[in-house]
């Protein structure tokens, strides 16, 4: 995909999603047009945009229909900020833990990766250029056995100090010294020439040398601030005591010091206060937060236990949602235009349990369906990642082919939607259970059945899977 997302139609984002999820039309449309704002937004004058607030999401349905692979996703196709986080993971302020203003953080910090990445990609050919050249001086520095002595690299440095010593050496008539200078001096640029040729085909990809990078002593340092718990990155910096980085020298084949010395030389050629200013702008303007598990925090809980802090985690959302100022280490950062999409399943609480003031900060309520036998069918055939396709590929790292029938898809679709109605509705995630099982000897003996065909057809599925499927419908009733 040549666009970015926010510059790509309604339509074709939800076109691109199609290819992974089966149904959940509704879905899509809502997070389609929720990201289309965000481009027309940006088209606005400038005094116009802060009036443009996002419309907030709450996805509602079932597990396993598709609102967690929705976020993953766009998680792949949004070249905005995103974070995925489950509300399960905040507690209220106050308790030990983490709290929700963490996540405005760790949106920083994705956005901080998406923007060094983008900038390494544009000085990444400068750089390996800069890495290359290194890496001949190295390679032409090793062609001399001692490295203590730059004179060493010329025959006739120990004559000219003997004849010195010896009171024949003058400095002012030395045509035939300068010859030898220069004689030296052109060998040495032949070498330097014969290896850049022999690097650039590749035929020193295997010799070792040493290079020098950079470590941190301590990259990462757990704060228990009055918000809670937090592990911070410390940035090293000279003189910043235990935290400063150090440089060490490693052997590394040519191949791996090309890219060392490209990524550092990249780092080097970056501004890193300009970058992260830019990163701070990126979150505030288009960043997405997935908040998922939301109705896990749904419900006044009191007392004790994991109750305890459920009103309070949602009290703690709404700032954040409705638009406040959150501090991190790259700067304050405003939550005013970040979309939030929330989603849980519901089937516990409802979103009348939520506290009044969050279901307004989430205004737009979308409604994810059951899957249906026909949904399993598509799902098994249709998705790019379809199951069916996974474990194609994985078996034929050993050499076997699988094959399934029209029919035997029916079937393991029938399968699923049963065990589903008569048990607990796990939606998609349990033609994972049935898949598993139904490979389950191929995928213990492939390595010994190399190039073998194994068709799958309705008779076998049954064979393989009627006893398991009775299994799992007497479970419920056993304790």
């Amino acid at each position: 995909m040549s666009l970015p997302i926010e510059e790509l139609t309604p339509k074709q984002i939800v076109a691109e999603l199609d290819r992974y999820i089966v149904g959940q039309a509704a879905a899509k449309r809502a997070v389609a047009v929720a990201l289309r704002n965000r481009y027309r937004r940006q088209q606005l004058p400038v005094e116009e945009r802060d009036d443009v607030l996002p419309k907030n999401i709450l996805m509602m349905g079932p597990t396993g229909v598709g609102k967690t692979e929705i976020a993953r996703r766009l998680a792949q196709l949004a070249r905005a900020p995103f974070i995925k986080v489950e509300a399960t993971k905040f507690t209220e302020v106050g308790y030990v833990g983490r709290d929700v203003e963490s996540m405005v953080r760790d949106l920083v910090g994705a956005a901080v990766r998406l923007v060094e990445k983008e900038r390494m990609e544009v000085v990444k050919p400068e750089a390996q250029v800069r890495a290359f050249d290194r890496v001949v001086e190295m390679l032409v520095d090793a062609q001399d056995d001692s490295r203590t002595m730059v004179w060493n690299r010329m025959p006739i440095a120990n004559e000219f100090l003997q004849r010195a010593a010896s009171g024949d050496y003058n400095p002012f008539d030395g045509e035939e010294d300068t010859q030898a200078i220069e004689d030296q001096e052109k060998r040495t640029a032949e070498l330097r020439e014969k290896i850049t040729e022999d690097l650039r085909a590749g035929k020193l990809n295997d010799q070792l040398v040493e290079v020098e990078t950079e470590e941190s002593s301590s990259p990462f340092l757990q704060v228990f601030s009055p918000q809670g718990m937090e592990e911070m990155g410390i940035d090293g910096a000279p003189g910043f005591g235990p935290f400063q980085t150090k440089r060490t020298r490693r052997r590394v084949t040519v191949e791996e010091a090309l890219e060392v010395l490209a990524e550092e030389e990249a780092q080097m050629m970056i501004d890193r206060p300009t970058l992260n200013r830019e990163a701070v702008r990126r979150a505030e303007q288009t960043g997405i937060i997935f908040l998922d598990e939301l109705d896990k925090v749904a419900g006044k809980g009191g007392g004790s236990g994991p109750d305890v802090s459920r009103e309070g985690v949602q009290r703690d959302l709404l700032p954040i949602i409705e638009g406040s100022t959150v501090q991190s280490k790259f700067g304050p950062v405003r939550t005013d235009h970040v979309l939030f999409i929330a989603a849980g399943a519901f089937h516990m609480a409802k979103p009348s349990d939520l506290i009044p003031e969050l279901q307004g900060r989430l205004p737009i309520r979308v409604n994810l369906e059951s899957l249906t036998e026909n949904d399993f069918r598509r799902i098994l055939r249709e998705p790019k990642n379809a199951l069916t396709k996974q474990y194609e590929k994985l078996l034929a790292v050993d050499g076997l082919r699988v094959i399934f029938t029209d029919e035997a898809l029916d079937e393991i679709a029938k399968m699923a939607s049963e065990v589903n109605a008569k048990t607990e509705n796990i939606g998609a995630r349990r033609l994972h259970t049935i898949m598993e099982k139904l490979l389950e000897d191929v995928l213990f003996d492939a390595p010994d059945m190399e190039d073998q065909d194994v068709v799958f057809n309705a008779d076998m599925v049954r064979d393989r899977l009627s006893q398991f499927v009775k299994d799992i419908e007497s479970s419920r009733y056993i304790l």
